[in-house]
């Protein structure tokens, strides 16, 4: 099996390297929506290779929690402010830093307009705006009854809110996760979340509570060893029902007591954690860049949008499967893009299409699994190259490794991205 070590080395020779300046300086308008790791990091990255060049970053958020680790917070392992960050401190590191939210975006015109009244003319926009929630997909389920089931996966208030419900659990809880269907931000993430619920409750010493993962999918990211960590950490705690199974989720409470299943089931809950099925940020649906599949397609070629030239779309919005909606792979496609748009501005030839990914899931303190991989242009998207994942019986010590290297990972990205 290829080391991450060798994957990741043979990704960044292909991808990140490539900085020569053999041209004049560009004074080009590129304008950024999004300041998340996607956002943050091209912005970052062109300023680097393109001093020069006019960036604005337009951010709606003061501050957010970041995806990776969150649930470490879930779990009262961690306090919020650890993964709280911003990417305000771009605006002192010679980007155009602006705290407001876009309400438009003529893809054509090359126009940006937001809610606080400014206009801007750009030569590239680069659209980084997330996901954005499915309401109408199930039942019951709108932006006010979300509080009685919160998903805490936007990285808002939510997050603290549902670590308190986990806290103020008591032996004997049933606690049912409902995990959407692909594509969606973060794939690992309602079976990470569910680990450290159980572990949290472990550590409280719960004897009978359960945690029920109620899955949209037949299969999940790393099913194998998080299966394999659940029987050696949580025998019995944790439950994943599958879509075969009747496991989807489709109508709730408004009032969080209980959920509907795809078999008709009636689930009793004393937490729901209902994640919807997601789309492309609200913005991409505005300004056409988004298909019938509610995600916008991109070329290879650094992630330029289909439908409108000049407009780049990076970040969980861009439909670029099989590569996954995280973090990692956010920070990868801006790179890409950063290095293509350079080039452009310079007349250089145009990098190559590759990117890398790599995921963390944390199991418990000390207790990690991951799984990586290199993608590179294939059909109309990408295709996976080279992976790795965590052996399934890999010793304590091997875990242990994995979860600092977790959290090492974690510092060096958020750096990297928001400084």
């Amino acid at each position: 099996m290829i080391s991450r070590r060798d994957l990741l080395a043979g990704a960044g020779a292909g991808l990140l390297l490539r900085t020569s300046r053999s041209h004049a300086a560009s004074t080009a308008r590129v304008v950024v929506i999004g300041g998340g790791f996607a956002g943050a990091a091209f912005a970052r990255r062109l300023h680097e290779l393109e001093p020069q060049a006019q960036i604005t970053l337009i951010e709606r958020r003061r501050s957010f929690y970041t995806g990776p680790l969150c649930n470490t917070v879930v779990a009262g392992l961690e306090a919020a402010r650890y993964v709280e960050r911003s990417s305000r401190s771009l605006g002192k590191q010679g980007i155009r830093y602006l705290e407001a939210e876009v309400i438009e975006i003529d893809p054509v015109a090359k126009r940006v307009r937001t809610a606080q009244g400014h206009k801007l003319q750009a030569d590239f926009i680069v659209v980084a705006p997330g996901v954005a929630m499915r309401w109408d997909a199930i039942e019951g389920l709108d932006q006010r009854s979300q509080q009685a089931q919160p998903h805490a996966w936007l990285g808002d208030a939510q997050l603290t809110q549902l670590a308190k419900r986990v806290a103020a659990l008591e032996d004997g809880a049933v606690v049912a996760i409902a995990s959407p269907p692909n594509p969606y931000r973060c794939p690992p993430g309602p079976y990470e979340r569910a680990s450290l619920i159980a572990w949290a409750l472990q550590q409280r010493g719960h004897k009978r509570s359960k945690i029920l993962i109620l899955d949209a999918k037949d299969d999940f990211t790393k099913k194998p060893l998080f299966e394999y960590g659940w029987d050696l950490l949580y025998p019995g705690m944790v439950q994943w029902h599958s879509r075969s199974s009747g496991g989807t989720v489709v109508a709730t409470d408004p009032q969080g007591h209980w959920l509907r299943t795809g078999n008709g089931e009636r689930v009793n809950a004393d937490l729901s954690c209902v994640i919807p099925p997601q789309r492309a940020g609200d913005i991409a649906a505005k300004a056409d860049l988004a298909d019938e599949t509610l995600w916008c397609p991109v070329h290879a070629q650094g992630l330029e949008s289909k439908r409108h030239a000049g407009v780049y779309v990076i970040g969980d919005a861009a439909a670029i499967a099989p590569v996954p909606k995280s973090a990692f792979a956010a920070h990868s496609q801006a790179q890409l893009c950063a290095l293509t748009i350079a080039a452009r501005l310079r007349g250089d030839a145009l990098p190559e299409p590759r990117l890398i990914n790599t995921c963390y899931s944390v199991l418990a303190p000390n207790y990690a699994i991951s799984v990586s991989a290199v993608y590179a242009p294939a059909d109309a998207g990408f295709g996976a190259q080279h992976s790795g994942m965590s052996p399934l019986q890999g010793d304590a010590a091997l875990r242990e490794s994995e979860y600092h290297q977790a959290r090492e990972w974690y510092a060096h990205i958020t750096q990297a991205c928001f400084g």
